[in-house]
């Protein structure tokens, strides 16, 4: 039978030997005798559970051992779930890799990053293709300039044997710098909203003010007149 490594993670009611105690809750926080303290817990039916150790004077609580752990492993778990994998992705470049190559590449590293992963770019060099190595410098250094909206660069480019690494991270969610071009759509958006609620603005201005029958009536009336006009002309 396994035994549970929390058991012996906090000290609990006669453990607990110091001579005063804070005890927080719900209604805040009181320092109080220990002896005092275990009184309470007896009183309550609950168990004196001492949560932090190193403060002055130890911090405790008047819970139920069993519910105190319980919580302490759901919380725990709660947390884990919300730490996010880290993996760390590669891409390999050639040291003349073409265009339509580099454009693939490109759009799988830019999604990798969106996805909160690392990314591992190294351009390799094979036999004397070595000798371009400031061309793989260049080409390692354009990916970073084009991934700069969501990514930032760990390190420069630095040749490792017959490998050129250069390495990514995310940028944090709402960090990422907006494309001139992104910045332009929004302005060009944000005018043409503007003209519309402008122009209902002025609809609802040139409207009659009485409605119903008496402006039918009105329009009726004015377009009766002007036929008549034009009948006589």
């Amino acid at each position: 039978m396994k035994t549970d490594k929390k058991q012996n993670q906090y000290r609990v009611n006669e453990q607990i030997r110091v001579r005063e105690v804070r005890i927080v809750g719900e209604s805040g926080s009181t320092v109080m005798p220990t002896k005092e303290a275990l009184d309470m817990a007896r009183q309550q039916g609950v168990d004196l559970v001492e949560i932090s150790p190193n403060a002055n004077p130890p911090v405790c609580r008047l819970i139920d051992y069993s519910k105190f752990l319980y919580q302490q492993k759901k919380r725990a778990k709660e947390m884990k779930a919300k730490q996010v994998k880290v993996e760390v992705k590669e891409i390999r470049f050639g040291p003349q890799t073409d265009e339509h190559d580099y454009q693939f590449k490109l759009k799988h590293a830019k999604e990798f990053l969106e996805e909160g992963n690392k990314v591992r770019a190294y351009v390799f060099f094979r036999g004397r293709s070595i000798l371009f190595k400031e061309q793989g410098e260049v080409l390692l250094l354009r990916f970073a300039n084009d991934l700069e909206e969501v990514g930032k660069v760990e390190s420069m480019p630095s040749l490792e044997g017959k490998k050129m690494f250069l390495y990514l991270a995310p940028k944090k969610a709402g960090v990422a710098k907006k494309s001139q071009q992104a910045r332009d759509r929004e302005a060009i958006e944000a005018e043409q909203k503007e003209q519309k609620n402008q122009q209902a603005q002025d609809i609802d201005v040139e409207a009659p003010a009485n409605g119903g029958l008496f402006a039918n009536a009105k329009i009726s009336a004015d377009a009766l007149k002007k036929l008549t006009e034009t009948e006589d002309e």
